[in-house]
């Protein structure tokens, strides 16, 4: 048989376009000739290296159109250093894609190799194993780089965009909602959450309530992994005047705690939406949880009396359930479920802070 057309052969067999009666009579051949046999696995590893490169050419094309399209927005500064330090800059942020572009171009090798070996008897089976182990390895980066570049378009909107607010936010299910102020998020173009290891991710608004100063935001990022169960619950009705509470939030680039006490069951000139807490607050601490000493969620902290040292008002707790029943509504948020019980109750403050401190983050928006 003509080499061409038992190639042929064998591409319309391995992408399964033969009718039964021409795949029965090629399976036999193969089991009668095992030089077909080896041809066709041969073929079918360079197929998919053919496939695999055409994957990583899409995948570079991608990049470049999200670099190019925050480069227009001017999320990215394009411009680089000059002199030597453009060659060292160059490579520091390079280097990686050179890596991969030399994996690239080694699969490409071995992928030509491998066709012209198919049409030469007495294939090197040493080549073959080879491609099937940078196959596997080419396949490992490909998944890897794909994080990193979903990693580096969120840190370079969440480092490059110049925010207008800054506050605290908590988790209220494991999947991605948060609590928030709705005077931090209010006009927001763009939300980011960063949680207390430095992770960041993206965040839409996903419901606000402004006469209550609460919003709910769901992360919306390939690179979060949904948490494990909460492990503060949220009170439905108050706590007792004298009570101490503590609260955790990013008035600075790093969590900090904070304890007082409750001063009064309502706000600012009896304001029945919110409570007053005599403790410590400044610009950042708004939208954080405010915590009784069994951990458990009494209060959103929101705004501070500007005429005197030491008070804060925070939004009781009872009303992330008004606010969550009313997203509720929508059959994309149905299968939010709030934490009723504290797996901290019992612990000390120490403790307790290190539970919790995972599931706070920074909230920043333009």
């Amino acid at each position: 048989m003509d080499d061409q057309i038992l190639i042929e052969a064998v591409e319309n067999y391995i992408r399964g376009e033969m009718n039964a009666e021409e795949q029965l009579l090629f399976e036999n051949l193969r089991k009668s000739n095992p030089e077909v046999d080896q041809l066709v696995v041969e073929h079918t590893l360079f197929l998919q290296q053919i496939n695999n490169f055409g994957e990583r050419r899409n995948f570079n094309t991608t990049l470049h159109q999200v670099h190019t399209d925050l480069a227009s927005k001017g999320e990215i500064n394009t411009d680089l250093p000059k002199g030597k330090a453009k060659v060292i800059y160059l490579w520091n942020r390079y280097k990686r894609v050179a890596a991969i572009a030399a994996s690239i171009a080694g699969i490409t090798t071995l992928g030509i190799s491998l066709l012209v070996n198919t049409l030469i008897p007495n294939t090197d089976k040493d080549q073959i194993i080879a491609l099937g182990r940078e196959n596997k390895e080419l396949k490992a980066d490909q998944s890897n780089i794909k994080k990193e570049v979903n990693n580096l378009k969120n840190k370079i909107g969440a480092t490059k965009i110049p925010f207008r607010t800054a506050g605290t936010g908590f988790m209220i299910d494991g999947k991605g909602y948060l609590i928030t102020n709705a005077h931090i998020v209010r006009n927001a173009r763009n939300i980011f959450v960063i949680n207390s290891d430095n992770d960041q991710f993206r965040a839409n608004l996903v419901y606000t309530d402004l006469s209550k100063d609460i919003a709910v935001l769901k992360i919306a990022d390939e690179d979060f992994k949904p948490m494990a169960q909460l492990p503060y619950g949220i009170r439905k009705s108050s706590t007792d005047v004298a009570e101490p509470i503590y609260t955790m939030g990013f008035p600075r680039n790093e969590i900090v705690y904070s304890e007082g006490y409750l001063s009064a069951k309502t706000g600012f000139k009896g304001d029945t939406l919110s409570c007053q807490l005599g403790i410590a607050a400044n610009p950042g601490n708004s939208g954080g949880p405010v915590f009784n000493h069994d951990g458990e969620v009494i209060g959103i902290l929101s705004t501070k009396e500007t005429e005197a040292e030491g008070v804060a008002f925070a939004i009781q707790s009872k009303y992330i359930y008004h606010v969550v029943e009313e997203l509720k509504k929508d059959t994309a948020n149905q299968k939010i479920k709030l934490p009723t019980k504290s797996s901290v109750a019992g612990m000390n403050k120490q403790q307790q802070f290190k539970k919790i401190e995972d599931f706070i983050f920074m909230v920043k928006v333009n």
